[in-house]
């Protein structure tokens, strides 16, 4: 995966909300129906990644993009590219990100 959406656009030190947060559903909300399946490990791969190419804080995208009880609102998207689309099993169909289980990802990344 081509995570130069959210490195290139969110950046410390200040880590400006609205950039990190719009790069962080640009690059995830395509993959929100995996993302959200408990029985795989695409959220904590990919957080680990994210982690891994952006050095972000821990906590980061879970205490700064938040858009209700549920999390992330995802609009209608689905992958674009043909690496993209080998990656995804589904597209996602306006669900939302769980921004508990996104918190709770980048813990684990941090102590990894």
């Amino acid at each position: 995966m081509n995570y130069t959406i959210i490195t290139s656009l969110c950046k410390g030190p200040k880590f400006p909300a609205k950039e990190c947060c719009g790069a962080f559903k640009d690059f995830a909300c395509p993959y929100a129906d995996d993302l959200n399946d408990l029985s795989n490990d695409c959220a904590t791969t990919m957080f680990s990644y994210i982690n891994l190419y952006g050095k972000y804080p821990p906590g980061l995208f879970a205490n700064q993009c938040q858009e209700g009880k549920e999390g992330l609102e995802c609009p209608a998207t689905s992958p674009t590219s043909a690496s993209d689309v080998n990656a995804a099993t589904t597209t996602a169909a306006s669900s939302r990100l769980w921004l508990a289980a996104s918190a709770a990802f980048l813990v684990f990344v941090k102590l990894l």
